[in-house]
């Protein structure tokens, strides 16, 4: 069985491409923490994910660099003939499914431009996003 979930944060924004037939596929690389003990440093593994069609759309329109998913997919080997002439090969994951996790990242949290910083006292989230998820009913009426 050839199966993988990996969940981490994007290293990479993701980039859309079409192949000539007009399939979408969309490329990036998601960082994945190693689990780690006290005394070690946290580490990570970084690994390519290519999606496809619209999942591969999807990911272009609203993952950026930072954002935390989920994978579930597979893993591929291919190879190719590099320009020296050597064989070279290639391990991907290609997404099944991607949930997103977490919220969006801000513009700021990943420094996409080098402008300064410009101070805004007005909030850019919903209100009505703030308050989602605050009322939690009893415990008597959770139904499972």
């Amino acid at each position: 069985m050839n199966k993988v979930i990996l969940a981490g944060r994007l290293a990479t924004d993701p980039e859309v491409r079409y192949t000539q037939t007009g399939k979408a596929v969309a490329s990036f690389r998601l960082a994945v923490n190693k689990r780690f003990s006290r005394d070690q440093q946290n580490n990570a593994d970084f690994f390519t994910i290519i999606a496809w069609q619209k999942l591969a759309e999807i990911c272009g329109n609203n993952l950026v660099k930072g954002s935390q998913i989920l994978v579930d997919g597979y893993l591929q080997i291919r190879s190719y003939d590099a320009q020296d002439g050597s064989k070279r090969y290639v391990t991907e994951v290609i997404a099944n499914d991607i949930e997103f996790m977490g919220s969006r990242p801000t513009h700021s949290d990943n420094n996409y431009s080098n402008a300064p910083e410009q101070s805004n006292s007005s909030s850019t989230s919903a209100p009505a996003a703030a308050s989602f998820g605050s009322e939690l009913p009893p415990d008597e009426e959770i139904p499972f």
